[in-house]
């Protein structure tokens, strides 16, 4: 049933975490800019009693429903309850693993939640994490040389949540502000092991950002951050970071209008690359 507000409603019904079922959905729903989706989230669905509170509010409000169950029986009644009630329903995984079954010739486990196993990928993740947290902004340089990526940038260039999104990846990211005036770290100048992307962004929206930034923290004009967003001061340290950047022939990455995601995206690709065309140790 189309609808004529600028809302629906969107069910994300999941044995697991639905992480899964949230990324693909958020990516669709990024499509259409004109409707909203109202998300009603259901992670860890394993049982008929914890399908019945989910049956009963999409009953409620009804609308979208996507889904990944591995369990039969659940995927069975959650879609004749939608059938019954005239609400779309698709299995999001469904039609993947049709296409690995009939191309292996073999059938899926059935493992609810395989992907999050504790083995080898799952604690280089949080090593990753366990390390970028403790070399966030210029902290412990001396460990700088154990990194895989270390990023570089002035004040507001979204360093740290990429660093966090990338250990999240299993990359080991320190990341180092550039500060004109204060001395680059002499660990940061002689690295050779990890890959050093310098990110940076127009001077409008830096101080857009901090801006915004000062706002949310109460700070006030005069009260020492002028020269934080002063229009020639913040181009002087654009300027700074570009110049530090050619000097030592760090790729240059433009996060003016970048999300995190898509930042992150483009690391791991110069990272990637870096690590196809080195010699073996």
């Amino acid at each position: 049933m189309p609808t004529s507000s600028n809302y629906f409603h969107l069910h994300l019904v999941s044995d697991s975490t639905g992480e899964t079922l949230i990324t693909v959905a958020r990516a669709v729903a990024a499509q259409y800019a004109n409707v909203t989706p109202v998300e009603h989230v259901y992670p860890l669905v394993r049982s008929q009693k914890q399908l019945d509170r989910v049956l009963d509010e999409i009953e409620e409000a009804p609308g979208i429903v996507l889904f990944t169950l591995l369990e039969k029986d659940l995927v069975a009644r959650l879609e004749a309850k939608c059938k019954e009630i005239n609400v779309p329903s698709l299995s999001i995984i469904g039609p993947v693993m049709q296409l690995f079954e009939a191309y292996l010739g073999a059938a899926t486990t059935g493992r609810v939640g395989a992907q999050h196993v504790l083995n080898a990928e799952y604690f280089k993740r949080i090593d990753a994490l366990n390390y970028t947290m403790i070399h966030d902004d210029g902290q412990h340089v001396e460990g700088l040389e154990e990194a895989d990526v270390v990023l570089v940038g002035v004040s507001r260039t979204s360093k740290t949540p990429t660093s966090i999104y990338l250990a999240n990846r299993g990359i080991r990211t320190a990341n180092v502000p550039l500060v004109p005036g204060i001395p680059v770290p002499s660990q940061l100048e002689s690295l050779t092991r990890p890959l050093v992307v310098s990110l940076h962004a127009t001077p409008e929206r830096l101080i857009q950002i901090r801006q915004n930034r000062l706002l949310s923290m109460g700070a006030e004009s005069g009260s020492g951050s002028d020269s934080y967003t002063d229009k020639q001061s913040v181009t002087e340290e654009v300027a700074f970071a570009r110049k530090l950047s050619a000097k030592h022939d760090w790729p240059l990455l433009d996060v003016t209008r970048r999300s995190i995601e898509e930042t992150a995206a483009a690391i791991m690709k110069l990272y990637s690359d870096r690590q196809r065309n080195r010699p073996a140790e």
